[in-house]
């Protein structure tokens, strides 16, 4: 720590004695002509033109490495676009300059105009002939062999974490493309982009505990948004019959490698057609993302391929159980016997208020979260969820105990939750109040009695179709990362003192 203490005061000591002789720390009147993938794309295309030619580029960039040799230096700087190397000489760029270019560090950026020439290793390099201090950098970068590899430090400081790993810089420009492509997918077949509310009288759409704040003004609580689906159905009521909205969500809840407090969904809602219809969809959507982040449809997550090619395996709920479970089949009907099997297998399992077990519908989902999900590699539609835990999901026709709903699974997780949505009011609010009937004292998470949704409903919805995608999910498979805090810009940490 003292050593970083002595490294720090000795750059503020270079920041005064620069200021002493009048140059400007932080000046803003450099303008850049070509970005370093700008420059090398123009290399690429014709080089021997570049070097008859000869022409002058105006860029700049933080230094990343600095190489000197009495009156010459190489310098490697880096800009959003990539990495370049110049060469600083004192007989190019003016003794004046070049005495200011000594006082330079890694970490400072710089503006250069100059032209480009082949080192004898065949390295296209910027000759500079005008070099000037962009901002200094008042702090050493990490050390250039040993980088910045402390997860908890790289979470913290995610500014340090994107200059010294370009391979972090990626993952979010995939993410970036992710989101791009998925809008651009929905957009081009008639889906409306909409914002919904983040604060919410009432927290529903989940069944997640919510974050609660107060505002002065309306002398009400408020909770942030845990789901936006009752809202976006409002709005299919209203005749927006295709809608999406790609939202931050925020759930009072732990966190692991899968969660974090705040987090980005896709929800999207059609009017006329089934959860079958969003099965196809989803396929199709997953695939372009794949295509357009990857380069491919067989992607690596982790040691294991993913193979996004249809057709993808679709699975009822109580085979799943039985044939990836190893459930026996004669007891998917039986509570006490699943019960049994339940606790056999370690699998906790909570009572309501009144003292009862839980029921048949969330004895499956239990046992389906343990010893199903997890074998769960490759993309696997699982359909046919109980009425029990499916409150906003429209009854099978021909089974009237479970839903039109699938969960879409890969790699051992949940991505995707869609169903045909219940747009019948009075079933709805039946469903609702059973909710809050069979609540226990210590769950929070049961949202309380929405009217104004069910007032909605009356007015008539379409039949509709709605799914959420967890869009961070989506992005760690996408680029094969462990955790859901590598592909979130800033997640949330326990607080501390140590930087």
């Amino acid at each position: 720590m003292e050593q970083a203490n002595d490294l720090i005061e000795k750059r503020h000591e270079k920041a005064r004695s620069l200021e002493d002789t009048g140059v400007e720390l932080y000046p803003n009147d450099f303008e850049v002509s070509h970005t370093v993938k700008a420059i090398l794309a123009l290399v690429d295309a014709d080089s021997d033109q570049i070097q008859s030619d000869a022409p002058t580029f105006q860029t700049a960039g933080r230094i990343m490495a600095i190489n000197r040799f009495g009156k010459s230096a190489f310098i490697r700087f880096r800009d959003r676009t990539g990495q370049l190397q110049a060469y600083v000489r004192h007989d190019k760029v003016g003794s004046a300059a070049y005495a200011l270019f000594k006082q330079f560090d890694v970490g400072d950026f710089i503006g250069m105009v100059g032209g480009m020439f082949q080192t004898k290793t065949g390295e296209w390099t910027l000759l500079a002939t005008e070099i000037k201090l962009l901002a200094k950098s008042m702090r050493p970068l990490p050390e250039k062999f040993h980088g910045l590899k402390d997860p908890e430090k790289r979470y913290r400081q995610r500014y340090l974490d994107l200059i010294m790993n370009p391979e972090i810089r990626d993952v979010f420009l995939k993410r970036s493309l992710l989101i791009k492509t998925i809008r651009q997918f929905l957009i081009e077949r008639d889906y409306l982009e909409v914002e919904t509310p983040m604060m919410q009288p009432i927290p529903g759409g989940a069944d997640a505990r919510p974050f609660k704040t107060h505002h002065n003004a309306l002398g009400m609580d408020l909770y942030l948004r845990i789901a936006p689906e009752l809202y976006l159905k409002r709005l299919v009521t209203g005749g927006f019959e295709r809608v999406f909205e790609i939202n931050r969500n925020f759930r009072n809840e732990g966190i692991s490698t899968q969660h974090n407090p705040e987090f980005t969904m896709l929800e999207f809602y059609q009017a006329y057609a089934t959860y079958e219809d969003l099965m196809d969809l989803t396929e199709a959507m997953f695939k372009t993302a794949a295509s357009a982040v990857t380069g491919g449809l067989s992607v690596e997550y982790q040691g294991e391929m993913i193979d996004f090619n249809s057709p993808w395996k679709r699975l009822p709920l109580l085979d799943a159980l039985a044939t990836v479970g190893g459930v026996p089949h004669e007891i998917l009907q039986d509570p006490e016997q699943l019960r049994k099997f339940a606790e056999k297998q370690g699998i906790a399992l909570k009572s309501n208020d009144s003292g009862r077990s839980i029921g048949l519908g969330k004895l499956l989902t239990k046992i389906f979260d343990v010893l199903v999900e997890p074998r769960l590699q490759q993309p696997t539609f699982i359909t046919g969820y109980p009425v029990e835990v499916s409150p906003l999901s429209r009854r099978n026709k021909e089974k009237p105990n479970i839903t039109d709903r699938f969960e879409l699974f890969i790699a051992g997780r949940e991505i995707a939750n869609g169903f045909s949505e219940l747009n019948d009011p009075v079933d709805q609010k039946n469903r609702f109040l059973e909710q809050l009937q069979n609540k226990s004292a210590e769950d929070d998470e049961t949202p309380p009695l929405d009217e104004d949704y069910i007032q909605a409903l009356e007015y008539g919805m379409p039949p509709t179709a709605g799914e959420g995608v967890g869009i961070d999910r989506m992005a760690m498979l996408l680029t094969n990362s462990p955790s859901i805090r590598d592909v979130i810009l800033f997640p949330h940490m326990k607080p501390t003192d140590k930087y």
